[in-house]
């Protein structure tokens, strides 16, 4: 990279940080909601990448601008996740990736989950009584931390499908990591709000004075040790990482927490990245295609579509809309508590969840008039045992990045840390996650084992919802996916027909206010105007929660005149391309 280069994305990322919208964050979450700016959709004729956060699209920018392709860029994303996002995603955590090659035919997907140490107990989430702790409880235990696993599934990625030399790739978070980012209102609202930083060393020395304030907005903020691990791996490879002193000094910070937790060397030695196949549905005339388990979000997405292709949403009127969006959002999720959770642990009724008469029937419990209030999952004649169902929820603290190429090569990737920071337990520059508290704390429900229950060595079921779209000739339509923990896949769908049902552009559909159910409450976004419509959908027995709903939702819309990216307003995103 040239100074030239260097010296202009550091001047546009002060203008963009230091600028009025940039620093009216104020709303306090597990990862906090911003204020909705208002963002225009990006045009370009060859090549796009949008994410959550300029640095993250400059990244692969930068990549793609070398001849790269959208795998090596994506990398490249997602390795600046880890230092600009560290509150969402990263080294310490994992994801999973969609890439859609339609020259070679190739649609395909990585499984970069994190697993559970082989030392993993049942009970290790219950408390004396053996009832489940609370949430905010268990994020904090150095139980709670999985296997770092997205280095693993980058270099799967880039070994299958990459083009230029791995090393390339660590450059630009490599650079930035030893000369300094500026910290965004975003990210110092996040550690003002936050007491846990302060407990860990590691966290307390990096993001805080000898005062212990936080570091302000527009710090020049350096994280050598994040640059110094970036550095051996780019060299030696992500062995390096999962062998030796870095696997070393992880096992150590989890071990010597003040709660220790069991991940040991052996864990981060024998972990595996799969490549999955990709699981696809139809929509109307388009097909949807999402990642398959442990993700929910594929499948899940996929039958919530399929009941809602029985209605004429494009004719609806606003109010009928949200309500068959979060009637189809029940229905959906009931099925996703029950059945869906790690694949090497449990037989998953797949097909039987997106068949198209399974989902027309669904459908038919869908009344006009009233909510159902809460779902049930389905019956199948298959050979799964009897499950409970796991009312478990993750928080949301993710980051999603698209990116198509000058050939139509395209990535879709949401990365995670589970809650913001993760477990705040920070090593070597990065933070570890909490990925273990997205399984069902307790094993049983009425007698009945549930499938996503802790166990030695599985991978925790999880809402990220990477999507592509295409249309009847194969041709990619779409790209998308979200933040946002559980809802993620309501942020989606919401999208997803908006687009196609409603005719909004990409931009509009990600505007739109955040509604839905998880078979819960019916949701919708504090401050937008579909609370106007709280009283008529509870007059049909809708309970109602308004709450800020932070998606981080980013969309790549393709036509024939070109690419369309949309990011999301209710955080940092930005699109770019030419």
């Amino acid at each position: 990279m040239s100074i030239g280069v260097k010296l202009l994305m550091l001047i546009s990322f002060i203008s963009y940080y230091l600028s009025p919208f940039a620093q009216s964050i104020t709303e306090l979450s597990p990862e906090p909601s911003s204020p909705v700016t208002n963002k225009k959709m990006v045009f370009a004729r060859q090549q796009m990448v949008v994410s959550a956060n300029p640095y993250i699209s400059e990244a692969g920018h930068m990549i793609l601008a070398q001849g790269g392709n959208a795998v090596d860029a994506a990398i490249a994303a997602a390795l600046m996740v880890t230092l600009v996002e560290p509150q969402s995603g990263g080294i310490g955590g994992g994801g999973f990736i969609l890439y859609f090659n339609p020259k070679e035919s190739i649609l395909t997907s990585i499984d970069a989950r994190e697993t559970s140490s082989n030392t993993t107990k049942e009970n290790q989430f219950l408390d004396n009584s053996n009832k489940p702790l609370n949430y905010a409880q268990a994020v904090f235990l150095g139980t709670s931390v999985g296997v770092p696993s997205l280095l693993k599934g980058l270099a799967l990625l880039h070994q299958k499908y990459g083009t230029l030399e791995w090393k390339k790739l660590f450059a630009p978070t490599i650079l930035l990591a030893k000369e300094g980012f500026i910290i965004s209102p975003r990210l110092h609202n996040l550690i003002l709000k936050d007491p846990f930083l302060l407990k860990n060393k590691n966290a307390s020395r990096y993001f805080f004075d000898k005062e212990l304030t936080p570091l302000p907005i527009g710090y020049l903020l350096k994280n050598p040790e994040l640059a110094k691990v970036l550095e051996e791996v780019s060299i030696h490879g992500v062995k390096k990482f999962y062998e030796g002193e870095i696997a070393k000094d992880i096992a150590l910070a989890v071990r010597h927490h003040q709660t220790p937790g069991g991940l040991n060397e052996d864990d981060l030695k024998q972990y595996q990245a799969y490549e999955r196949n990709v699981v696809c549905g139809p929509y109307r005339s388009w097909k949807i295609c999402g990642m398959a388990p442990p993700s929910s979000g594929g499948i899940t997405l996929i039958s919530m579509l399929g009941i809602l292709q029985n209605f004429p949403l494009g004719e609806l009127d606003e109010i009928n809309y949200l309500h068959y969006l979060s009637e189809a959002g029940r229905l959906a999720y009931a099925d996703r508590d029950r059945y869906i959770a790690d694949p090497d642990f449990i037989d998953i009724p797949i097909d039987s969840l997106i068949d198209q008469k399974y989902t027309k029937d669904r459908s038919q419990l869908i009344s006009i008039k009233k909510s159902m209030t809460k779902a049930k999952p389905g019956n199948f004649n298959h050979t799964v045992v009897q499950l409970g169902s796991d009312s478990n929820s993750e928080l949301p603290a993710t980051s999603h990045i698209n990116i198509v190429d000058k050939n139509g090569q395209a990535i879709t990737m949401t990365i995670s840390v589970a809650s913001a920071f993760g477990s705040r337990i920070m090593t070597n520059g990065f933070f570890l996650n909490n990925e273990m508290t997205d399984f069902s704390f307790m094993s049983k429900e009425n007698q009945q084992l549930i499938a996503n229950r802790i166990e030695p060595t599985k991978r925790p079921r999880s809402s990220m919802s990477p999507t592509f779209v295409l249309d009847q000739q194969q041709r990619l339509v779409m790209a998308i996916g979200s933040a946002g923990g559980p809802s993620i896949i309501n942020y989606v769908a919401k999208t997803i027909t908006g687009v196609l049902d409603r005719k909004l552009n990409i931009q509009e559909a990600i505007d739109y206010p955040n509604i839905g159910s998880r078979n819960q409450e019916t949701e919708l976004e504090k401050g937008s105007y579909v609370e106007k419509f709280a009283q008529e959908l509870q007059l049909r027995g809708h309970p109602l929660l308004i709450r800020e709903m932070n998606s981080g939702t980013q969309g790549i819309l393709i036509n024939r005149e070109g690419l369309w990216g949309g990011a999301d307003g209710r955080r940092e995103g930005v699109a770019i391309g030419y």
